[in-house]
């Protein structure tokens, strides 16, 4: 079972006071204090000056902090040095594909953990998969320790392939960014559908009700529309929680390897499903 489940996480430019306060403000489960594609280039060294306050404002008013760096070293360490805080519960790494670079970025925030009396492990990651060669190494990205999600940035990875990002694109990707994730217990953040698209709310629902069949657990956001999606579609409906408590009802009861409930059969990976059920709609 995944440790965090965030449903919902909309980015911000970090600069930009008074997004700041909506986004706090929003329902999100996470807020992302954006350094990278949000934020000009003569502005990073003020967005990052501001970082520390902002992110205690934010989750003062409930939302997870996370922020997203630059890719290019020097930046991504600028960036580093200014987002590790107590305020700050994951850093997100744009355009990754390479397991040694994670793996050192890691290192660079243990030690700067450490340095400012965190407990190792304190600043999470969740890894952007960008591009063809970011999603062949997916799973391997998604075993590194300090990692707790793995999402997918539709935009980046169309141009990557030189389409639009249609549907058709993204389908299989976040099916393949839900498996990686799966397979070593982290949040998948890969809905299948441009982020874009964010006035389109009946779209939004959709997409991330279509990515939830298939093991996403949560959406990257750009718009309030979004995250009310990704509430809705993330979340377990009374009628899903009302036969989960069923099965389990019927489950003890017949105290045997499998059951019946309304013509449906009950073995132990139906009642399994039914205890993640519930055990998700309690985080």
């Amino acid at each position: 079972m995944l440790s965090i489940r965030w449903r919902s996480l909309l980015f911000v430019p970090a600069d930009d006071e008074m997004r700041r306060s909506k986004a706090a403000a929003s329902g999100a489960d996470a807020v992302i204090l954006d350094l990278e594609d949000g934020v000009a280039p003569a502005a990073k060294s003020v967005a990052r000056a501001v970082i520390q306050e902002a992110a205690a404002a934010i989750a003062a008013a409930g939302p997870a902090v996370v922020v997203r760096i630059n890719a290019g070293w020097l930046a991504a360490l600028e960036d580093l040095k200014a987002a590790i805080g107590p305020n700050v519960r994951a850093v997100m790494v744009p355009k990754m594909e390479d397991v040694a670079r994670l793996t050192v970025l890691s290192d660079i925030m243990g030690e700067l953990e450490a340095e400012r009396g965190l407990p190792p492990g304190h600043t999470g990651l969740v890894v952007l998969v960008e591009s063809p060669a970011g999603l062949a190494v997916a799973s391997a990205l998604a075993a590194c320790p300090r990692v707790i999600g793995l999402a997918l940035g539709p935009e980046d990875f169309a141009a990557s392939m030189g389409v639009a990002p249609t549907p058709a694109l993204l389908d299989l990707p976040s099916r393949q960014v839900a498996l990686a994730a799966a397979t070593h217990g982290r949040m998948a953040l890969a809905v299948p559908l441009s982020i874009a698209q964010f006035r389109d709310v009946d779209a939004c629902v959709a997409a991330a009700m279509k990515g939830a069949e298939y093991g996403v657990t949560g959406a990257l956001c750009i718009h309030p529309n979004q995250v009310r999606a990704a509430s809705q579609a993330f979340q377990p409906t009374p009628a899903e929680l009302d036969l989960a408590r069923r099965i389990l009802a019927a489950w003890d009861n017949a105290q045997a390897a499998v059951t019946t409930l309304d013509g449906a059969m009950i073995d132990l990976p139906v009642v399994l499903r039914a205890r993640a059920l519930l055990a998700h709609a309690r985080s």
